[in-house]
């Protein structure tokens, strides 16, 4: 299984970027997908997650309600759609795949498969 992250920049304080994780493999509909970011001098830290439907959908306290997570089983991609970003938003983001799992989770150690990551600066 291969992850594959785009979508980061550099946008203005307020601004928006949608993040699409592309992901090989024919079974991605059973994948539980996630996203996380890494911050300078921070440990990696959840952000979204949705389960093989995505009828289900877990956030961060920091990001729910700006943040929308979602996917496309027929294009194996998961998008996260980030708006009225801050500077605290700044961060690498990854994108993780919890191939045997049943329940979607928020722990890093549950993911099997990480991307390689897309860096987000929000300017102040």
């Amino acid at each position: 299984v291969q992850l594959q992250a785009s979508g980061g920049g550099l946008v203005p304080d307020g601004g928006s970027l949608r993040l699409s994780c592309a992901v090989s493999g024919r079974t991605f509909s059973s994948y539980l997908m996630g996203w996380f970011r890494q911050a300078p001098g921070k440990e990696r830290e959840f952000v979204a997650a949705i389960s093989w439907s995505g009828n289900s959908k877990y956030y961060a306290d920091s990001v729910r309600g700006r943040f929308t997570i979602s996917r496309d089983n027929a294009k194996n991609t998961v998008f996260l759609q980030m708006n009225s970003l801050t500077p605290e938003d700044t961060a690498v983001y990854y994108c993780a795949a919890d191939v045997t799992g049943l329940e979607v989770s928020r722990t890093s150690r549950d993911y099997d498969y990480w991307g390689q990551g897309t860096q987000v600066t929000v300017s102040s």
